[in-house]
């Protein structure tokens, strides 16, 4: 017997769609530290070569690697990247209108 699953469409962002607090924040956080993982894998960085380029502990590069964020406000992740060598630009747009 097999079940009709339902589609649904996300929004641009997963913390939205499961409901979670300051979703947006979270998201900009995920993104910043997508880039930074993108950059150590790249470069080939150890975690120690890293901490020493970004300015700051192993332990918290670990943390980036491993997506655990709590520990990291925007900003920090921010200084992280400009460690690394690398400029954050910022786009704002406009919200699209919900459907009436």
């Amino acid at each position: 017997m097999s079940e009709e699953l339902e589609l649904v469409r996300g929004s641009d962002n997963v913390f939205r769609d499961v409901g979670l607090p300051d979703a947006d924040s979270e998201q900009i956080k995920a993104q910043l530290a997508a880039e930074i993982i993108r950059i150590l894998r790249e470069r080939s960085l150890t975690n120690a070569a890293a901490a020493r380029q970004a300015g700051i502990q192993e332990a918290d590069i670990s943390r980036i690697r491993n997506a655990d964020l709590d520990r990291f406000t925007i900003d920090r992740l921010v200084k992280v990247l400009n460690g690394l060598g690398l400029h954050v630009g910022v786009t704002v747009s406009p919200q699209p209108l919900a459907p009436a």
